[in-house]
């Protein structure tokens, strides 16, 4: 397996970087947990390696996002069952909805995929099973001028890794590595499982 810890904090970027380019990537999904120890499931769409950054999308009017405006904590796990490998991160989040990071995410995404924030905020009742989209868009791809009204919804959450945990389970005996991150410089750590 991974004989160093500098072997495993590079084996660490190089997954999330993978993760955020493969949507096939088992750790393309990880949960994202709040302070308020909400968890949910959301899609990595970049991962930083130099800033320690990892780039998520959310909606402005989610709850998630007056969680971290509350209280910026965060912590996401990423799972990689074949490889039997997981990564747990901690850090400070923080909502954009406007400026260059907000805005290019928000040029990269697809019509169909900007669709998603026309519709009713996360949460939003209703008396019947819904995907809170206008009629008119159910399964059906908007142009640009019908996506103008989303775009005020559309946000990134931008988490900035403080400290990470390793994880591989292994039968002959799981192996246990963190790392935290101060002023820019990596400092790790041998732990038991």
């Amino acid at each position: 397996m991974f004989e160093t810890l500098d072997e495993i904090r590079a084996d660490c970027a190089n997954r999330l970087i993978r993760a955020a380019r493969d949507r096939k990537s088992p750790m393309h999904t990880p949960v994202i947990v709040t302070a308020d120890v909400d968890a949910r499931v959301m899609v990595l769409r970049a991962f930083d390696p130099a800033s320690l950054t990892l780039r998520l999308h959310t909606d402005t009017r989610a709850p998630k996002a007056q969680a971290i405006a509350a209280d910026p904590r965060i912590a996401a796990v990423f799972y990689d069952k074949g490889a039997k490998i997981q990564i747990r991160v901690r850090g400070h989040g923080r909502i954009e909805a406007s400026g260059p990071v907000a805005d290019a995410a928000w040029a990269a995404s697809s019509n169909f995929a900007r669709r998603c924030y026309l519709g009713d905020g996360p949460g939003a009742a209703s008396p019947v099973a819904t995907s809170g989209l206008p009629a008119e868009f159910e399964g059906v791809e908007p142009d640009d001028t019908q996506l103008l009204p989303a775009r005020e919804n559309f946000a990134v959450l931008l988490i900035t890794i403080e400290s990470l945990d390793w994880l591989y389970l292994a039968h002959t005996g799981h192996v246990r590595a963190q790392f935290t991150c101060t002023g820019g410089a990596w400092e790790g750590r041998w732990v038991a499982p």
